[in-house]
């Protein structure tokens, strides 16, 4: 039975985040690394967007970045002041090229084609099961979500970020390259928080994606009908389907990390690193890898890596009223985004904000939910 210093289950954004900030700190030279997930890593499978202040380190694989974005309901229209902020986008394809390429320079990190079945915290050390054999290792990174840990509790809300998109080439010029539509709400709401979001590449081609905000997901023809209606109204009358992704991303403030042994550690969207007022993965990933390959240099027991601030209790309220009134979503959002100002906001979801940031982005919400909210948390 082979044994390992570190071993990953999964290698999704997490993961491979956190193994290129252990190969690139130069820290874990010494170490046996292995990661372990049944997909090879190469297709396009998924892009990410987040925005950023600024040059960043992640610009040399950018696919696009825009510099504005359109934000819409049914009362108004408004292009976002984004200050020195850009909304980047990358694609998984270029990511993992980027960062296995990387990993292949460091000979003591291996990654194997397998399926994780299980892992036990031995207390000496981990015992991981394959589909095929056994590993052991002293600490172990798991990043496969495990839907049934907040299904069985009540006390945190779980919402989905669900959507399918579609990756579209139109004959009529019908699309402004130069500002993607970051959410627009005039669609028909049905009782939830459902927006359009279109990531334009030219005039003629674009991602044009049905996103909602709700615990449950739609059969697969209620997003695509959402998408044809939407390209109709665009005036579109031929387009050509490039390609197709959807996804499903968990909203909860659930505890992850207090399932943490001393040494198993969930990470990604299974150890809470997913943004969870608004779904957004990356930039949460990024820099929660950059804190966890400086804390595993300290030793210290899993467990103690984590705790919560001010924003999981933002992001707990926000979800405890879309849990109980999913329709206020785009009244929420609005309120956000009404005045066109979008860097203040950015900053706040950043979790970069002074107190006094926080409480004028949140005093530009509806008030009335989140008093309410706050009282039912307190009492």
């Amino acid at each position: 039975m082979k044994h390992y210093h570190y071993i990953f289950a999964g290698s999704g954004l997490a993961a491979l985040l956190t193994a290129y900030r252990m190969a690139t700190s130069g820290r874990f030279a010494d170490k046996q690394i292995l990661l372990i997930d049944p997909d090879t890593k190469t297709v396009n499978d998924r892009t990410w967007c987040f925005w950023e202040e600024g040059a960043g380190e992640w610009d040399s694989i950018l696919y696009r970045s825009w510099n504005t974005a359109l934000f819409a309901n049914d009362d108004f229209r408004t292009e976002l002041d984004f200050e020195d902020y850009r909304y980047k986008m990358v694609r998984g394809a270029d990511f993992y090229a980027f960062i296995k390429a990387a990993l292949d320079a460091h000979p003591n990190i291996t990654m194997l084609q397998e399926m994780v079945l299980s892992f036990k915290d031995l207390g000496t050390d981990v015992l991981v099961k394959t589909k095929n054999t056994e590993y052991t290792c002293d600490k172990l990174f798991n990043s496969i979500y495990c839907p049934t840990l907040p299904a069985l509790q009540k006390k945190y809300p779980v919402l989905q970020q669900h959507f399918i998109g579609w990756h579209i080439k139109t004959e009529q010029p019908v699309f402004n390259p130069a500002v993607p539509v970051f959410m627009d709400f005039s669609i028909p709401q049905k009782g939830n928080t459902r927006f359009m979001y279109v990531l334009p590449f030219s005039e003629t081609e674009a991602i044009v994606e049905y996103t909602l905000f709700s615990k449950d997901l739609l059969p697969q023809q209620e997003y695509e009908a959402a998408i044809q209606e939407y390209i109709a109204n665009l005036g579109v009358t031929h387009y050509e389907i490039l390609d197709k992704e959807k996804g499903s991303i968990p909203m909860t403030s659930y505890k992850f990390w207090e399932v943490n042994s001393p040494n198993i550690m969930h990470i990604g969207s299974a150890g809470g690193w997913t943004k969870a007022s608004t779904g957004y993965t990356f930039k949460n990933a990024n820099r929660f890898s950059q804190q966890l390959a400086g804390f595993l240099v300290s030793d210290k027991s899993f467990t103690e890596f984590y705790k919560p601030n001010r924003f999981w209790f933002y992001d707990l309220l926000l979800l405890d009223i879309l849990a109980k009134h999913n329709e206020k979503g785009s009244a929420i959002f609005s309120a956000m985004f009404r005045k066109g100002k979008a860097a203040p906001v950015f900053k706040f979801l950043d979790e970069e904000t002074s107190l006094w940031g926080d409480l004028k982005v949140i005093w530009s919400c509806p008030k009335g939910l989140f008093i309410k909210a706050l009282l039912g948390r307190l009492f």
